[in-house]
């Protein structure tokens, strides 16, 4: 099950159109609706700085809030979309659909890595590469998961983790429908060099050893 769903606290609105929308925004405030559930839609302001930050985080869209609303249940949302000023790109409206426990959602769900004591590509020198430390899946929002975990105990230098080996939670899938790589132990900068300098060695030794030998007949 998710681990923490972050909370987002915001302020009801008083009034709509574009009138307490502008006042809103002189006060600092980003205008936001919040709609779906079978309930009105719940206008909404929301700090412009914690809003800005939040953005500049990432995966916005793509992160289950926990909305609070002074005098109104908390409720799950998801942002559906953010309208920016056309010049500065700075968030002017925000919109939030409010889920249901069964509505299905993409989410980026963390990877968590385990069997790295006994992986015998790790044992070797191999380095542990994660091509995606996070797999996004279709979820339902009442039971979402705060990771998916990967194995790598029995992967050797040069193997991959790809999603069809990964035992995903009840009901997840990947959006992606072709088997991807997770995560890849590729063998150390030091030894694939090393490997390099011996072959030119060999390769310089050849003609000069012939030589020698041709000298001696």
């Amino acid at each position: 099950m998710a681990g923490e769903i972050p909370d987002l606290e915001a302020l009801e609105r008083t009034g709509t159109g574009k009138g307490a929308a502008r006042q809103a925004r002189r006060a600092g405030m980003v205008p936001g609706i919040v709609f779906g559930g079978d309930v009105d839609p719940l206008p909404i302001n929301i700090p412009f700085n914690k809003l800005l930050k939040m953005l500049k985080a990432g995966r916005f869209k793509s992160t289950l809030f926990n909305m609070k609303v002074e005098g109104h249940d908390d409720v799950r949302v998801i942002c559906r979309d953010v309208q920016r000023h056309v010049v500065k790109d700075l968030p002017t409206h925000v919109d939030f659909m409010r889920l249901r426990r069964t509505t299905k959602i993409n989410l980026f769900i963390p990877v968590e890595v385990v069997g790295e004591e006994t992986s015998p590509g790790l044992k070797h020198g191999g380095v542990l590469t994660m091509i995606r430390p996070e797999v996004e899946l279709i979820v339902t929002a009442g039971d979402i998961p705060d990771h998916v975990t990967i194995d790598v105990s029995e992967v050797e230098i040069g193997d991959s983790v790809t999603i069809s080996s990964v035992k995903l939670p009840e009901g997840a899938k990947p959006t992606i429908d072709r088997d991807f790589v997770i995560a890849q132990i590729s063998a150390p900068s030091g030894l694939a060099s090393q490997s390099d300098d011996e072959d030119e060695v060999a390769a310089d030794e050849v003609p000069a050893t012939e030589m020698e030998a041709g000298a001696d007949e």
